[in-house]
């Protein structure tokens, strides 16, 4: 088991402190920091101690490229389905028209979080597998996205194969991850909405 490197942030500033990162250096991460970080993911809480996740790492810019030619206008028939006129649904149509636009934002590296499909709440203990591992990522100075609009290409049946996705699994969380190369301001967040409270007397 490799050590995980000693950060500056105690847990609570890393929540605050954690962005979606959209702009990133030409700078690699090493593959030792992808390991920490994929160690960091699999200490996440796990439905009956199932485990049900498995990673794939890609850090080849021209196959996240074809990934992203490939996803885009999936992702548009998803979106152009819903038809929702809403300005920020227009935004994203523009953008992912744009030939020159790419989805993973030029990351050098891509991690996608695939999840057992047979496992008793495997999206679940995928996306708390993605929060540690994002939350690691921050503490160590590194970003990340979660990138959403790549499902419709990773749960394609040739894309699966490409990968060496096996019919066993299924990508849950696509995510970049790279060294910021963008300042970003404070998320704003509305208070936590609480239906109801119920405190003994």
């Amino acid at each position: 088991m490799m050590p995980l490197l000693k950060v500056d942030m105690n847990i609570f500033e890393t929540i605050l402190a954690r962005r979606s990162i959209r702009c990133y250096k030409a700078r690699m991460v090493d593959i030792v920091t992808v390991h920490i970080l994929l160690e960091a993911a699999v200490k996440a809480p796990t439905a009956m101690h199932q485990e049900p996740w498995a990673f794939i790492v890609i850090q080849d810019k021209k196959l996240m490229q074809k990934l992203s030619n490939r996803a885009k206008p999936l992702f548009l028939k998803k979106v152009a389905a819903r038809q929702d006129n809403s300005a920020h649904y227009n935004n994203m149509l523009d953008a992912f028209s744009n030939p020159d636009f790419n989805i993973f934002y030029n990351a050098g590296t891509l991690i996608l979080i695939c999840g057992k499909k047979t496992a008793h709440s495997f999206e679940a203990d995928c996306w708390l597998a993605a929060e540690n591992m994002m939350l690691a990522a921050c503490a160590m100075g590194l970003g990340t996205c979660v990138i959403g609009s790549a499902l419709p290409a990773f749960n394609d049946p040739e894309v699966e194969i490409q990968l060496g996705i096996s019919n066993e699994f299924s990508v849950v969380v696509p995510i970049t991850l790279g060294y910021p190369n963008e300042d970003i301001a404070p998320s704003v967040r509305n208070s936590p909405l609480i239906l109801s409270s119920f405190v003994a007397t």
